[in-house]
Parts: structure tokens; sequence; C-alpha cells
């Protein structure tokens, strides 16, 4: 059984994907947050493919998520 502090922490981790349909290729997202987003093809690419967004990146990302210009960064 896991702990309440386990269940918790996943409760609040932040995932993020990109819509490929939607992405424009702008390069915003991989500007504010290299950490996380790069440009592949002309499409940003979230680097740590399905995994929780580390801690210490999450304020950067949702920054990246508020300046797409299409919205195509979701989070999960």
């Amino acid at each position: 059984m896991q702990s309440a502090k386990r269940i918790h922490q996943e409760a609040e981790a932040m995932i993020v994907r990109i819509d490929e349909d939607t992405c424009t290729g702008c390069g915003s997202c991989a500007e504010i947050c290299p950490e996380i987003f790069v440009l592949e093809d002309d499409v940003a690419v979230v680097l740590i493919g399905g995994k929780p967004v580390p801690r210490q990146y999450e304020e950067a990302c949702q920054q990246a998520v508020d300046a797409c210009p299409v919205e195509a960064i979701i989070i999960d």
C-alpha cells in the first residue's frame, strides 16, 4: 500500500505533452524552458516524455504553456 505522502506527491505531478498537430514550431517553449522542451523537425518535443516535470522546472514550464501562441502545450 502506498503511503499518503506518496499518493499526494503523485497527484500534484505536472506532466506536459505537445499537440503536434497544433504546434507551429515557434520555439517559445524551448526558449523559456530548454530543460523540458526542444524543437525537432519544426515541432516542439518534451524531453522527459510522459514523466513528471521536476519541481525546479515547473514554474518555467508553466510560463512556456502560457506563452504558447497556439496552446499546443497540454498539462495532464
